[in-house]
């Protein structure tokens, strides 16, 4: 279980490491500024989709290796009292940024899928649903950054 919590909290200790906490935060900022080039020019490059791909191996890795954990029984650290009420971050604890870690997992997930199908164009037409690609990959770079943030840091509820 060890191995698998140490490859699941892959972090970036730098000083950007707010903005670019983990592997899939980066991909998510690289996918999203290189979203404008498709949407300004109508078209999906080879390098944009081959980078899609690697940000779907930068979210599925954590991703799967996270609801092995949750199995185990384990939950987010911000969820988890390391003793004498703090976090393994020395943070309050509190109980409800589990559900919403998993709810930012989610929200993920389901952007990922939806610029599949924009870059795609079978269900909206191709140039109008590239126009939206800046759009969703800004949406999932928010939802990866608080995907990390959630993981750390305490709510306005800690406690409850």
């Amino acid at each position: 279980m060890e191995w698998l919590r140490q490859i699941h909290d892959i972090r970036f200790d730098t000083p950007l490491g707010l903005f670019l906490s983990g592997p899939l935060v980066v991909a998510a900022l690289v996918l999203f500024l290189w979203s404008v080039a498709p949407a300004v020019k109508g078209r999906v490059s080879t390098g944009f989709i081959v980078w899609l791909r690697v940000t779907w191996a930068a979210f599925l890795l954590p991703a799967v290796t996270g609801v092995i954990l949750a199995l185990g029984g384990m939950k987010v650290a911000s969820a988890t009292d390391a003793g004498g009420g703090t976090t393994r971050y020395g943070f309050p604890v509190d109980p409800s940024r589990d559900w919403e870690h998993w709810m930012y997992v989610a929200f993920t997930l389901l952007t990922l899928y939806v610029i599949e199908v924009l870059i795609k164009g079978r269900v909206i037409e191709h140039r109008l649903g590239l126009k939206f690609l800046p759009v969703a990959t800004l949406f999932m770079y928010g939802c990866t950054f608080m995907i990390g943030r959630v993981a750390v840091f305490p709510g306005s509820t800690p406690g409850t």
